[in-house]
């Protein structure tokens, strides 16, 4: 069983940068992958990011792109999220999720708050 925590979220102007992070507990998730999601108000769950075990596979989708940057760090079982150039259309909440095998994403954190106030 593994137990995701997110933070770092908050209201920030368009333009600007927050760092959202995913701490694990349960056990060492090395061996999974890592995703982050979001979801709007009235809108369905969207990927933003992902990185493999190893990471040294990284997938961004088109919207974040030269934006965000997804990174891990398995000595501590944490992976990050860093939002920079933030856009109101970014203002969602964000979940981490890990995968065992592929894009089946076995665990979900609660998520955090984002808002990017124009």
């Amino acid at each position: 069983q593994v137990h995701l925590v997110e933070s770092g979220g908050g209201l920030v102007q368009a333009g600007g940068s927050l760092r959202l992070s995913c701490v694990a507990s349960g056990r060492t998730i090395r061996r999974d992958h890592m995703g982050w999601f979001r979801q709007a108000p009235g809108k369905e769950r969207e990927f933003v990011a992902s990185i493999n075990r190893g990471g040294d596979t990284i997938a961004y989708a088109d919207s974040v792109k030269g934006r965000f940057t997804i990174s891990r760090d398995n000595t501590k079982n944490t992976g990050d999220l860093q939002m920079n150039s933030l856009k109101p259309e970014d203002t969602a909440i964000y979940y981490c999720a890990t995968a065992m095998h592929g894009n089946n994403w076995d665990y979900w954190g609660q998520g955090t708050q984002v808002t990017v106030s124009s």
